[in-house]
């Protein structure tokens, strides 16, 4: 049986001559972790802010039920 890469599955792995290696740190950091949604953690910040304030308001109004 023969494939498209018969001609090349054995040749040896190239080595620039003029440029060297990569060191494992850099290759490394092009794989790192990325904010792929850019301002989303903003805004969860945000949000939560609000629904923090929203029960601030309510206990505060709350004490005013206590006292009536």
């Amino acid at each position: 049986m023969t494939t498209n890469y018969d001609d090349i599955i054995n040749l040896p792995h190239h080595v620039s001559k003029k440029h060297p290696q990569m060191p494992m740190i850099a290759r490394a950091a092009q794989f790192a972790p990325f904010s792929a949604l850019t301002g989303y953690g903003e805004e969860i910040r945000k949000s939560a802010k609000n629904v923090e304030e929203t029960y601030e308001e309510e206990d505060y109004f709350s004490q005013f039920d206590n006292e009536l």
